[in-house]
């Protein structure tokens, strides 16, 4: 009855989330906070606000800190299109009693491009680079309800013009272990800009999401499908449910595991033409060697765009 209490509660506060009037700006600066970080939750499509045990729950819903079987660590890198390249590094462990801390750190590139002037004179290059660091804290309200917080740091800079904001994400994460079920709920980026980049401060990219995977229980696959930018400003509500994502994630044996995703939105917004070939799909795999390293690799496709890659490598303490 104490956990079936529990349960209800969440689900209000889910309900309460999802019909709030919440709403992000559809011109909001620092957009990269909204792309996948990491190899596996980018070969999921981003389905990962229920997801345990992986210290890149920090960047998604960092109540999912709380579920680490052991000190956790990974880093990855990601080649975007044209010059643009990315990279992030994410720990987190239990201190004592108190709970769960950790750190992400995730930055972007985006090359070197030619500087003119306004009489169209070639006056040398400059660069471009975005970076967000977040610190978190997890952990166990009660044996299945978990919660987190992360405060998160920002800076971004184009040639001479800079800028830096401050921001929070909370989490809440479900366990209903008897049916192998996770349901998780996070809003990203709620924060301000502390410096803009001229005179006009510009909204976060506010992001609600929620989500819940499910392990079958005569299949080696646990399916997963998430809701996000649920506080867009649509001009119709039920418009926001065609940011939905899916993934599944197959496992081979205890070493190996196939991914597969597929995000909705980034294929409605691929449409350049009668086709798109595999836009909006991912894939990847995970290979776990000794049961203290991990390596995790994605594909992404952007149909007539072009493909991504990333890979990550993690490891587990003990």
């Amino acid at each position: 009855m104490h956990q079936r209490k529990f349960f209800v509660t969440f689900l209000l506060i889910v309900s309460f989330l999802l019909s709030s009037n919440l709403s992000s700006q559809n011109k909001s600066t620092y957009n990269f906070l909204t792309l996948n970080v990491d190899a596996r939750s980018s070969a999921l499509s981003g389905s990962v606000e229920a997801i345990v045990n992986d210290v890149n729950s920090i960047y998604y819903n960092p109540a999912g800190l709380s579920t680490l079987e052991n000190p956790q660590g990974s880093v990855g890198f990601f080649k975007y299109l044209l010059d643009i390249n990315s990279g992030s590094a994410a720990y987190s462990q239990k201190y004592k009693d108190i709970g769960y801390f950790g750190i992400g750190i995730r930055y972007i590139n985006y090359g070197s491009f030619e500087k003119y002037d306004e009489t169209y004179t070639n006056t040398g290059t400059f660069n471009a680079n975005d970076i967000a660091i977040s610190i978190g804290y997890a952990n166990k309200y009660i044996e299945r309800l978990h919660y987190g917080v992360n405060a998160k740091f920002i800076y971004s800079s184009y040639d001479e013009y800079s800028s830096t904001a401050i921001a929070a994400d909370l989490g809440l994460m479900y366990q209903i272990p008897e049916y192998m079920l996770n349901i998780g709920i996070s809003l990203l980026n709620i924060g301000t800009q502390l410096d803009p980049y001229v005179n006009t401060r510009e909204e976060l990219p506010l992001d609600l999401r929620i989500g819940f995977n499910k392990k079958l229980e005569y299949l080696p696959l646990t399916f997963s499908a998430a809701l996000h930018n649920l506080a867009a400003d649509e001009d119709k509500f039920f418009d926001r449910f065609k940011n939905v994502t899916v993934g599944g994630e197959f496992e081979l044996n205890e070493y190996v595991n196939l991914r597969i995703g597929y995000n909705n939105q980034h294929r409605q917004d691929l449409k350049t033409g009668s086709t798109i070939g595999i836009g909006g799909f991912s894939a990847g795999f995970g290979v776990r060697l000794k049961n203290m390293y991990l390596i995790d690799y994605s594909f992404n496709s952007f149909g007539k765009i072009g493909t991504t890659h990333r890979i990550n490598v993690g490891f587990n303490l003990k």
